[in-house]
């Protein structure tokens, strides 16, 4: 019988081995241990079109149980029993980042809890659904601004793993901006905790002879060889979260929070236990303007004039996208649009405290709306506001409830280009679209030039599985060649991994692999994530069909182990 092997990511364990694993986790912790199928095929898949089965999932209690999986998971590796660990929130990962083949680590069933806030802060676990904190923090005049379309469902924790962002990113900045510090579990079961630290604090850190000194050693050094290397290879772009983020964990006062490293490394460098985020004044009354343009060449044009006023959300919704909900849910849109079916529709918001400053604003866009849109309204009244917001907010729910073969697959769903080239980026992709022969839904942030484009696809289709890769290898060369990155907010994970070496280059791509070495030597967490991951490696995790339903009965409540 094969034991496991470490380079080939393959987990082949001895019954045996097993078994005594299973036990030795069973005791240590006190948190749930399941090897039940139904469970484990619960878990195996999340919002990507992957599917990976785990061979053990487990609900950590508390930060102690985490530590204890790691050491023993740890202590496995080093006997040649590659058993590596996935932590998972609630799988509305579209990478396949939420996935994994030895023990997946799920946060929300006990480790949600809110901890503590201050008049800045909020201290969190990581398995807390983010519209549970965002309710929270409405209820004191505050709130967290870079909350994903999926705040319904998604935890903070996955949040953090994937410096998520949304709408409010044009104003507001993505998850990195507001994180504090973090608790974390290194790959030796050491627990530290991240903090922007001064430069005379980083020098005490680095003096540790524990692994967090060794980190903070090697992560400095890393950084500081690599200087003009990392200026010259970061995409031109408002938002990225390719790649490890070691631009953001230096200051140029000497400065370091190697918390902006663990933001968006999706589990792949260590397990977050506690997540303290600041958190800012929230203004329920906004300023709502939509305008409804004959393409995108107008469109973008209005979008540079608009970008100006820092607009709080500028959002875009084309017609692929309109004419589906058109035809499979003419009641989401009734009342929205004009008699004429537009090519682009624009979302604005204004949130400024002052309501004059926002009315001023809005005439502003409007008069920009005068010149280019062929027809534009305005909205003050929460209500109204809730139902012009179905065109672009709606939509992902609709398409995601379809029926049918074909399915909108989140396969090209997270480029992001340089303002200047949205035009160009939305002509080139509608060209690969009829190359492929493909209908599409388009919408996204046009503050950030981020789109989210989804294909109708087969995915028990040969031939539509293998148009598949052929469409992703042309968009992501195309994204890359405009200057753009191949994730804004949604990051790599297994889908988009595979494209990093040429979104940053051989020198850099290896200052990636030296990062993931230092944190995890023994690669327990999460592989065939971020590093190490080739296209070939794609086609066999591959689904048959693509549902986001486990969404729907999220943690079994049968434990049957």
């Amino acid at each position: 019988m094969q034991r496991i092997l470490h380079a080939g990511l393959k987990i082949v364990m001895l019954h045996s081995d097993m078994t005594d694993f299973y036990q030795r986790l069973r005791n240590s912790t006190t948190g749930e241990v399941s090897v039940n199928k139904t469970t484990r095929d619960f878990f195996s898949t999340d919002g990507s079109v992957f599917r990976v089965l785990p061979q053990i999932v487990t609900y950590p209690q508390n930060e102690a149980d985490v530590v204890e999986t790691v050491v023993l998971v740890a202590q496995e590796a080093a006997k040649g029993n590659f058993f590596p660990i996935t932590t998972r929130g609630k799988g509305t990962d579209q990478g396949g980042a939420a996935l994994g083949e030895g023990l997946m680590m799920v946060m929300p069933a006990h480790m949600n809890h809110f901890i503590g806030m201050t008049k800045d802060t909020v201290t969190i676990q990581p398995g807390m659904i983010y519209k549970d904190l965002q309710h929270l923090l409405h209820s004191h005049g505050r709130f967290m601004p870079p909350y994903p379309a999926s705040i319904d469902f998604a935890t903070i924790g996955g949040a953090v793993a994937n410096n998520s962002a949304g709408e409010k990113t044009v104003k507001y900045g993505s998850t990195r901006d507001y994180v504090e510090s973090l608790r974390v579990v290194l790959a030796n079961g050491q627990v530290i905790e991240t903090r922007r630290l001064s430069a005379k604090e980083l020098r005490q850190k680095q003096r540790q002879t524990d692994f967090e000194g060794h980190i903070y050693r090697n992560v400095d050094y890393l950084i500081e060889e690599n200087w003009d290397q990392l200026a010259e290879a970061y995409p031109r772009v408002s938002k990225n979260s390719a790649g490890y983020d070691l631009w953001h964990v230096k200051g140029p006062d000497g400065s370091f929070d190697l918390g902006q490293l663990i933001v968006g490394s999706q589990g792949t460098l260590g397990a977050v236990t506690e997540i303290t985020l600041r958190h800012v004044p929230y203004n329920p009354q906004t300023h709502l303007i939509v305008g409804y343009f004959e393409d995108m060449e107008h469109a973008a044009r209005a979008v540079e004039l608009i970008m100006p006023l820092k607009p709080s959300a500028l959002e875009v919704v084309d017609r692929h996208l309109l004419e589906f909900l058109h035809e499979h849910d003419p009641q989401q849109i009734r009342g929205i649009l004009p008699d004429k079916m537009p090519g682009i529709v624009l979302l604005v918001q204004f949130d400024d405290t002052k309501v004059r400053l926002q009315a001023s604003k809005t005439k502003k866009v409007q008069k920009v709306f005068n010149e280019l849109a062929f027809a534009s309204r305005v909205a003050t009244d929460p209500n109204e506001q809730v139902k012009l917001w179905k065109i672009r907010r709606g939509a992902a729910a609709i398409i995601w409830k379809f029926r049918g073969a074909k399915k909108a697959l989140p396969i090209i769903e997270d480029g992001v280009v340089p303002l200047e080239q949205m035009p160009k980026f939305l002509e080139q992709t509608y060209k690969l679209l009829e190359k492929y022969k493909l209908d599409i839904a388009v919408w996204g942030h046009a503050g950030n030039a981020n789109f989210h484009l989804q294909p109708f696809m087969n995915l028990g289709s040969q031939v539509d599985r293998k148009k598949m890769f052929e469409l992703m290898n042309d968009f992501y060369r195309m994204v890359i060649e405009m200057g753009g990155s191949t994730c804004g907010e949604h990051n790599d994970g297994r889908l988009r991994a595979p494209y990093l070496k040429r979104l940053y280059g051989e020198h850099l791509y290896g200052v990636f692999e030296d990062v993931k070495k230092v944190f995890d030597p023994l690669n327990i967490f999460n592989p065939g994530v971020k590093i190490g991951v080739s296209l070939k490696d794609l086609p066999k995790q591959l689904r048959k069909e693509y549902s986001m339903k486990h969404l729907a009965d999220h943690l079994p409540n049968n434990y049957d182990n």
